[in-house]
Parts: structure tokens; sequence; C-alpha cells
């Protein structure tokens, strides 16, 4: 006899109940939960680090950064996400007056760990993809200095510079006055 795993499809008012009550931190991708596992020390000093060297103006344009807890709803995948960092180049878009969850980055950013790295560069930059405010979207290895920077150049466009080495610089092209 053969078993087959079954896997429960959730809404998203579902999955943001169950969050609020949870312990640890879940992605939520067309029904399903996804487990975040912990991050390393020095995910966290990365993370934190980018999110410090951003600025948050820029001339008369003002900008927010958001890390990690910061949830970012996709509708059109109906999918819910924590990327490490985020960066609004206007007035955040939440979901609702909880302003738990954003819906329009200009920049996201993801530190790279061993279980998830294939998934940030295919399936999640996939969903990604689909915001129409996204322009550029950073993975940032935690290993080596190696930085993958994909920048909106068309629609459906997307033009990757690899920055290699410890006095690589990157300009954000979103960020131009």
């Amino acid at each position: 006899m053969m078993v087959v795993a079954t896997t429960k499809i959730l809404t998203a008012a579902e999955y943001l109940q169950r969050e609020e009550q949870a312990t640890e931190k879940s992605e939520f991708i067309q029904g399903e939960i996804i487990p975040i596992a912990g991050a390393s020390a020095n995910h966290n000093r990365l993370t934190f680090n980018l999110s410090r060297l951003l600025p948050l103006e820029i001339g008369d344009r003002q900008y927010e950064i958001f890390v990690s807890d910061m949830r970012l709803w996709i509708a059109e995948s109906e999918s819910y996400f924590y990327p490490d960092v985020m960066v609004i180049a206007e007035e955040p878009k939440f979901t609702d007056n909880s302003q738990m969850a954003v819906t329009n980055p200009s920049l996201i950013a993801e530190v790279l760990s061993t279980s998830a790295a294939g998934f940030d560069k295919n399936q999640k930059f996939g969903f990604y993809r689909t915001i129409p405010k996204l322009q550029e979207y950073l993975l940032i290895d935690q290993f080596c200095y190696r930085v993958e920077h994909y920048q909106k150049v068309g629609d459906r466009q997307w033009l990757l510079t690899e920055l290699m080495g410890e006095n690589a610089e990157i300009e954000f092209s979103f960020m131009k006055i």
C-alpha cells in the first residue's frame, strides 16, 4: 500500500492567525507554511550592516528600511515572505492598519544560507519579480565576498551584475535623484 503525504492548504487569513501565536517565523507560499530556519551570527551581521549603510534620505527623497521582521505580501502569488532587508522609496503601502506587512519595496536583499540559497535565487526571486515597484534584488553570500545584484531594466528584463571581492561597490539605480 502506498502512502501519499498531503499538505493542508491554508488561507492567508489562517496563516496570519497562526503567525500571531507562533514562537518561530514562517513564510506563506500559495497556501503552504514554510518554517524559517534561525540565522547565523554572520547572517545577522550582514543584514544589520547593509541596513545601516543604506541612506534614509537622498536630496528631498526619503526611504523606509525594514529588516527581517517585516512581512512582505505579494498579492499575485498570495504569498508572505520575510526578506532580510527591504527598502521602500515612497510611502510604505501596508496590507492593513496593523502595519505588519508591506507591498511596495523598491529593493529586496537576501543573505544566502546554505539551506535556502537555491530557493532564494530561483523560486523566491520569481515571486519577487511580480512586485510592480521592485527595481533591485541583492543576493549576499555570507561565506565569501560575493553579491549578485539584479536590476530591473525593462518589463520582465533583469540585469545581473556580480560583485566580487572585499572592495566591490554597488550603485543602486532606484536611489538616483
